[in-house]
């Protein structure tokens, strides 16, 4: 063992002539190569480092070497690359490994990759390298950003590469309905929907938003755009509260919820055309409730008589324009009504008081029996009916009269 180490160390020679004792002695004990494990088939995305190891036993003065099956090209023999290549290397530990690097892989690297003993017949095992691609928008064949008008059609458009082929996937950004229209099935709405396009069909505003257009094959990351579809039409105007009331000497606040697309231009005047501005009188506001209502106010500071009358909410866009109508009056402060019913309500207890204590004396009492000579001498019984009503009208007066 000594002269063998002497041997290995004094040169390339040296070791060939080793090797080929070993090999000799392998031979004599009847031991051939074999291989230890199975070389495993390797998927890698591309741009990693793949490698496949071969482990093989009882090699002797046998030689491992490295071939792409499919195009039956020689990579390396033993530990010397042959194939030029500047990204393959291989990789022995003295032993009984061998191990083959592709750095950077490429699509071109797909393939059956085969390790070999010069064994007579011939030893090997193979393994398979797929070579995956993340998917890819191709974005000049996939749709931009698009405008259609109100009850008119719009195409949609993605496009993905990678390996696998990428599955495309359509959303709505905001998880509404993708509404499909004319189909087999009529009108059908569905949270999302597979293909590369999708036809829309009288499209309404309703529809107006991003479309994601998501692609995925497996392999990490899958990728997505964004398009935007705006469909325009003429402004709409709601008004809430066409008449609107208030007290003098307070805010009031006047409201129109405006739809239109494009975006419109909205702004309030009076009746006679005047245009509002904002300052301390009036006081303007919009809020977007999406991407194309808009909820207009228009607050009015301690309201004169002056200030009452009609008003005007105006949209106007590219398309048209529309108006909304709301007239403001003045309304009583709820406290002074309420002091005014009480005067009144009072005022009648007084004289239904009257009443009741005029009503009960005549019920109670009736005419005395020397009243009867007033009346006729006969009393009221006999006497004339026109003299009883007078006699009432008498006593009734007097009682006004005294409670005055």
């Amino acid at each position: 063992m000594a002269a063998g180490a002497n041997m290995r160390g004094s040169g390339p020679l040296s070791r060939l002539l080793v090797l080929a004792i070993l090999h000799v002695n392998f031979i004599a004990l009847g031991l051939e190569p074999d291989f230890l494990y199975p070389l495993e088939n390797v998927t890698i995305a591309q741009g990693r480092d793949a490698m496949f190891t071969c482990v093989v036993n009882n090699l002797g003065g046998y030689r491992v070497a490295w071939i792409k099956a499919d195009t039956k090209a020689i990579l390396a023999i033993h530990e010397h690359v042959i194939t030029n290549n500047a990204r393959l290397s291989v990789t022995h530990n003295d032993y009984n490994t061998w191990t083959l690097n592709i750095r950077g892989v490429k699509r071109e690297d797909r393939g059956q990759y085969m390790c070999q003993v010069n064994t007579d017949p011939m030893k090997m095992q193979t393994a398979f390298l797929e070579v995956v691609i993340p998917p890819d928008i191709i974005y000049e064949e996939t749709s931009g950003d698009m405008m259609v008008p109100e009850g008119g059609s719009a195409k949609l458009v993605c496009k993905a590469r990678g390996y696998p082929p990428p599955k495309i996937v359509w959303r709505r950004e905001d998880g509404g309905d993708i509404i499909s229209r004319g189909g087999p099935q009529g009108k059908t709405k569905v949270t999302s929907l597979e293909g590369d396009i999708v036809n829309l069909t009288k499209v309404t505003r309703s529809e107006m938003g991003a479309y994601l257009c998501i692609a995925a094959n497996g392999v990490p990351p899958s990728v997505s755009k964004r398009i935007m579809l705006h469909v325009h039409f003429h402004p709409l105007v709601q008004v809430p509260n066409q008449l609107v009331g208030a007290p003098t000497g307070t805010d009031v606040t006047l409201q129109c919820h405006v739809e239109a697309s494009p975006k419109a231009i909205n702004y309030w005047t009076r009746e006679n055309g005047e245009m509002i501005i904002s300052n301390d009188k009036y006081q303007m506001s919009e809020i977007n409730s999406s991407a194309y209502s808009v909820q207009m106010k228009l607050i009015i500071r301690h309201i004169q008589r002056s200030d009452l009358g009609g008003y005007k909410c105006i949209s106007k866009n590219s398309i048209g324009d529309a108006e909304g109508n709301i007239r403001l009056y003045e309304m009583e402060l709820p406290n002074r009504k309420s002091q005014e019913d009480d005067e009144r309500e009072n005022s009648l207890e007084e004289t239904n008081d009257v009443r009741s204590s005029l009503q009960g004396s005549l019920r109670e009492g009736g005419p005395r029996a020397e009243d009867a000579g007033f009346l006729g001498g006969e009393g009221l019984s006999s006497g004339s009916a026109t003299c009883a009503v007078l006699y009432a009208i008498f006593l009734i007066s007097a009682a006004v009269y005294a409670a005055c």
